[in-house]
């Protein structure tokens, strides 16, 4: 049987993640899906909202969908699930993870990379993060959580953009840019989005379909020239383990400083194979904890196919993608998303793996 698609919809409290939950589940699509309410123990709220049925660990909805309840071990809870659907007491064929507002999506990720049996059954399609229009620049100013659910997006959807007028939505949308250049961004006002926006968006496959957007580095060539670190002093408002720069941001585009965001590399020299993965396996060694996701396309010594990589904090995998073509120029693109990550650190390292 072919793993389940699943996507992970994340977003801070008040954002929006149930009303476009209820909707799917009462929308009629055509597809079967197990949407699970992973609440780590806390009284569930949502769940009322949701089927309005707190009896039931798992409730069967009218057009075929099931909501699920689960409170504790994310592996048990979709390890028994594919047992149910296997046995025929089930049948679905998404599973969408609906994480707490105040959730670090990093965990719920990696389930699907620690785990055997999830692995067997499960792919983990992409992160979906909803952003409340209204009140994000508050909550990305005050709360990491809310930092690390935009870092760790494949798609973000805006919601409540009736709430403000165009040039906040436009100064949001080029903060998200600049904590996550990777993710497109579209919106979800109550709860009204494409389920193609939602499911389906192969934001974490590794195979030889999978390429990165070319446009996915705009942001950062767009500010390339003006960044830049400084040594932690009286002129910076953010606590730093000591020795740590704090990455300043253009001030033409925000006045905002993230704790999380991100940085490309790019060479159309090859890497190394042996060199590149020894300095990796030692950044993620080191900074695992602080690199909520990375991914690139990578042009490999003697390798006549594209090299695909991505991880999620410690977790990182590779795969090989499309030859590359004869014309093509033979280039490497890497995009890194963390907290406090040492850019030079990385870019100098990258080099040094360079042929």
């Amino acid at each position: 049987m072919e793993p389940n698609p699943s996507t992970i919809l994340t977003g801070f409290l008040g954002a929006g993640k149930t009303t476009l939950l209820n909707r799917i589940l009462h929308e009629e699509h055509g597809l079967r899906i197990a949407v699970i309410e992973n609440e780590f123990g806390q009284e569930n709220i949502d769940n009322e909202i949701l089927v309005r049925d707190t009896g039931e660990q798992i409730v069967e909805m009218n057009n075929g969908c099931i909501c699920c309840t689960v409170r504790g071990d994310l592996i048990v809870a979709l390890n028994s699930l594919a047992q149910k659907r296997a046995a025929g007491e089930i049948a679905f064929d998404r599973v969408v993870i609906e994480t707490t507002g105040l959730a670090n999506p990093g965990p719920v990720a990696q389930t699907f990379f620690v785990d055997e049996e999830v692995g067997a059954n499960y792919m983990l399609d992409a992160v979906v993060t909803v952003v409340d229009a209204r009140h994000a620049m508050m909550q990305l100013d005050q709360h990491e959580e809310a930092q690390r659910q935009v870092g760790f997006a494949d798609k973000i959807l805006l919601s409540k953009t009736d709430l403000v007028d165009a040039a906040a939505i436009e100064q949001l949308k080029t903060r998200l840019q600049r904590i996550n250049p990777r993710a497109p961004i579209a919106t979800s006002d109550f709860g009204r989005a494409p389920i193609s926006d939602v499911l389906d968006l192969r934001g974490f496959n590794l195979n030889d379909k999978l390429e990165i957007d070319p446009d996915f580095l705009r942001a950062d060539e767009h500010d390339h020239d003006h960044d830049h670190d400084h040594e932690h002093g009286e002129h910076c408002g953010h606590d730093h383990p000591h020795g740590e720069a704090c990455s300043h941001q253009d001030h033409h585009h925000s006045h905002h400083t993230d704790d999380i965001a991100a940085f490309v590399f790019k060479s159309e020299r090859a890497f190394d194979p042996e060199r590149l993965d020894q300095f990796l396996g030692s950044m993620v060694q080191v900074f695992g904890p602080q690199m909520l996701r990375y991914k690139g396309v990578l042009s490999m010594l003697g390798a006549d196919r594209k090299v695909v990589f991505q991880g999620v904090h410690q977790i990182m995998g590779s795969d090989l993608g499309a030859k590359w073509l004869e014309d093509e120029v033979r280039a490497s693109k890497m995009v890194f998303i963390g907290k406090n990550l040492p850019k030079d650190v990385f870019i100098g390292g990258l080099e040094q793996c360079l042929v």
